[in-house]
């Protein structure tokens, strides 16, 4: 499906192509979609039991990235416990906090982008 969105287009230089790959946690983490680098992004409103309900996903990823942490002080989330439960099935997963509200972490997020992109 990715071959047939993009066609006989030529891949830009020095672009990232972002694949969103929705729906649950379980199937996408089964596809070689033809990734460099392959992000989990997690929301605070979604659990943190996901890393040990669907490992799979956890366990292929780079990076975990966790979005809407502007809305801990709202929740019933223990950050801690989800980050251990990424790491306990991959030990040493990056892992970024971010709030696109705010703009927490986008700074880094950005830096992880450009720190992973081939040279040209």
């Amino acid at each position: 499906m990715v071959t047939q969105a993009l066609g006989e287009q030529p891949a830009p230089r020095n672009g990232v192509l972002f694949i969103e790959n929705v729906g649950n946690l379980v199937c996408p983490a089964g596809f070689d979609l033809g990734e460099a680098k392959r992000v989990v992004v997690i929301s605070v409103t979604e659990g943190e039991d996901k890393p040990l309900k669907y490992p799979d996903m956890f366990a292929t990823a780079d990076l975990m990235v966790v979005n809407k942490i502007d809305l801990l002080p709202h929740l019933t989330f223990d950050l801690p416990r989800l980050i251990e439960g990424a790491r306990q099935v991959k030990p040493g997963l990056e892992v970024i906090e971010l709030s696109s509200t705010n703009g927490s972490g986008l700074d880094r997020w950005y830096g992880w982008l450009g720190s992973h992109q081939p040279l040209a």
